[in-house]
């Protein structure tokens, strides 16, 4: 399905599922749509020091300010979330031919408002625990009864409506000239605001909840997953009705959390994903991506030093290389590649030939990598700005499928593998015998790169017990929620819109869903450390110097609770102590070597 056919797209040439970038067709006016002070940032780049390098955030929200400039930005959908959605929607004849319609969304409400549920016969995700053994009637009669509804309103609003371009640019220049300046002052060292008061406008529900008697959420929210994990129905839909009385979406952080985890259980309860899942990935435009990001990297740094930290160590590895191959394991819309892309146009000597693949999953449509197309073109763009020679191919297809011989690597290239929080969304072995998400490691290491850079989020709700799980997301979530309650105002719509594409829909997947319907499966970085030495890796060690680097920048432009710190090679990104994310660099090993290394790794492990 991916690109099988040569095609001329806008100036580029596509060809067996890669393109090789040319000068495209169309340029647009790189003078027009500027919201920040280019003068000064090419003053900073034309003399950069070495502490200096990739640390500016300016070539990112410049890449942003292009596609801003794009007509039909506003229509398109989450990239990330039109691949999951249609990863969850896939499934086998047999299961259609099987399937049986949930009950409705008012009937689902009344049954709650009443306490009751039915039998919990009728009720999918609560029949008797599934078994994983492939070909079982009763795992695919229980999985296959489970649908998908967008609510009437979501259809009716999925129609284009048809403006004209120049009002639809300038709407967006409006909309957006707020965040560039915004992130140009944080850039130079302005801290972050923490919490605001709410505005005038707040809702009376969550101020009068909040005057009354406290409630512990985390025990209200345990006590209605026990309920759901014994099947008791009374019980789980007198907790939920309690929960929703001392919850808010545009409440405080334990509010939220409550409001959020309770949908999620609610989901899981009918066996149904009216909200928020469907209506996420039916709302979520282009442009609310980009707000979203925004308000991400304004108040958390955890993204920014994760991509710091692979572009600088990257940076450093070819700082004599001719041609630099970058293989991008989810590279959605390019976000990370702007400030390298910067930092080479720099570098002593010139800049090198820049080769990148990037590979995502393939998009809803005829045309499964359209997408990536447009992300090959705007990296071109950004390219010819820096003057940087750039060519560019692409693989739209699952990552387990891909074999080595779809890449074109070229003998004498530095060749780098890279791979940035994407990798839990890939099965493991719990959904096939031969793990994919080992396949995929193992691919990784076929390609024999120079460097392999990673990183994962610190998850530990990967149990295949819901009840173990719950707990675990309960406690991730609580501090996601707590961090974003300490660095964004209550009543900021792009909260909201953070909480909904970065929390929500990972939590809804690990409660509400089991089997191929979870998509979000995390691990620790140590459970990633065993995968990945198993693949054939070795750690290479981080520069001392970008770790402290990268503690600067977190102390001086963030919040006091965001915490950097190393566990030999991993570079780990925590709020309040609790570790939140990591980063590693791998190379590939001889065999001898890694071996010897994995015993020297499993003594350590059994010692601690």
């Amino acid at each position: 399905m991916d690109s099988v056919l040569q095609v001329t797209v806008d100036g580029f040439k596509f060809e067996n599922g890669s393109g090789s970038c040319c000068k495209p067709m169309n340029n647009l006016d790189e003078s027009c749509f500027t919201c920040f002070d280019e003068s000064e940032s090419q003053s900073d780049s034309s003399s950069p020091t070495e502490s200096k390098v990739c640390s500016d955030y300016l070539p990112v929200f410049k890449y942003i300010n292009d596609m801003l400039m794009e007509e039909d930005l506003e229509d398109q959908p989450c990239m990330l979330v039109d691949s999951l959605a249609l990863q969850a929607a896939e499934k086998s004849f047999y299961e259609v031919l099987q399937d049986q319609s949930p009950p409705t969304s008012d009937q689902i409400s009344n049954d709650l408002e009443d306490g009751s549920l039915g039998n919990f016969s009728s009720i999918t995700s609560l029949h008797q625990p599934t078994s994983d053994i492939i070909g079982s009637p009763e795992v695919v009669s229980e999985e296959s009864t489970r649908r998908y509804h967008h609510r009437d309103d979501d259809l009716e609003g999925g129609r284009k409506s048809k403006l004209p371009a120049i009002s639809t640019m300038d709407e967006l220049a409006e909309k957006y000239e707020e965040v560039l300046l915004i992130c140009q002052k944080n850039n130079h060292g302005e801290a972050s605001p923490n919490k605001t008061k709410p505005a005038k406008g707040s809702s009376n529900r969550s101020k009068q909840q909040k005057s009354e008697q406290p409630v512990d959420m985390r025990d209200l929210l345990m006590q209605c997953a026990q309920a759901v994990a014994s099947f008791d129905q009374s019980r789980a839909a007198e907790k939920l009705k309690e929960i929703r009385e001392h919850s808010s979406i545009r409440g405080d952080a334990t509010q939220r959390l409550g409001y959020h985890l309770a949908e999620a259980l609610e989901a899981r309860i009918t066996g149904t994903m009216a909200t928020p899942i469907s209506a996420t990935y039916s709302r979520t435009s282009m442009v609310d991506i980009l707000k979203a990001y925004k308000g991400f990297v304004q108040a958390c740094p955890t993204l920014r030093m994760c991509y710091f930290t692979a572009n600088r160590t990257i940076y450093e590895l070819a700082s004599k290389a001719t041609t630099l191959h970058i293989i991008d394991f989810g590279i959605l819309y390019g976000f990370q590649l702007p400030c390298l892309i910067q930092a080479l146009s720099n570098r002593e000597g010139g800049p090198p030939l820049l080769r990148v693949t990037g590979i995502e999953l393939p998009q809803s449509g005829f045309r499964p990598s359209e997408r990536l197309e447009e992300t090959g073109r705007r990296l071109k763009r950004f390219c010819d700005k820096f003057k940087v020679p750039f060519e560019y191919s692409f693989i739209a297809k699952n990552w387990e499928d891909i074999t080595l011989d779809e890449l074109v690597i070229n003998s004498g290239e530095t060749t780098v593998v890279n791979c940035i929080l994407r990798l839990q969304y890939t099965p493991d072995e719990t959904m096939s015998l031969n793990s994919p998400r080992d396949t995929v490691l193992k691919l990784f290491r076929d390609i024999n790169p120079d460097l392999f850079v990673f990183a994962e989020i610190n998850g530990t709700y990967n149990s295949p017990f819901f009840l173990t799980r719950f707990r675990e997301a309960l406690f991730h979530c609580s501090a996601l929620f707590d961090m974003y309650e300490a660095t964004l105002p209550e009543e900021d719509d792009c909260r909201t819109l953070v909480e909904r594409e970065l929390i929500v829909r990972d939590a809804m997947s690990v409660i509400a869903c089991e089997g191929s319907e979870r998509f979000a499966r995390p691990e620790t970085y140590k459970q990633w450390q065993v995968r990945i030495l198993r693949a054939g890796f070795k750690p290479a060690k981080l520069n001392k110097e970008i770790i402290k680097h990268a503690k600067e920048i977190v102390k001086q432009r963030y919040h006091k609770d965001f915490v950097i710190d190393n566990d030999n090679h991993w570079m780990l990104q925590g709020w309040k102590g609790r570790v939140l994310y990591a980063v590693s660099c791998w190379k590939p090993a001889k065999k001898i070597c890694l071996l010897s290394y994995i015993w020297n790794e499993s003594l350590y492990f059994l010692e601690t």
